[in-house]
């Protein structure tokens, strides 16, 4: 069984674990609607990539009284 040798100090594990933060998301301007998305994804917002409509986004959606 493996046993330290010497104790690690605080400072010494934290330096180790310096490189394991999340990093913050690079949000883009979406170019049909402005609205932010992520770099290389469809826009949530309008169904847009790279200036051609790959989804198209639905505004209302009508259900029957029973399915509800």
């Amino acid at each position: 069984m493996a046993v330290q040798q010497n104790k690690v100090s605080k400072s010494r594990r934290n330096n180790r674990r310096a490189h394991d933060k999340l990093v913050a998301g690079n949000p883009n301007e979406c170019p049909n609607c402005g609205e932010l998305k992520r770099p290389h994804h469809i826009c949530v917002a309008c169904g847009h990539y790279a200036d051609r409509e790959v989804v198209s986004a639905v505004d209302d959606v009508e259900m029957d009284e029973d399915a509800a």
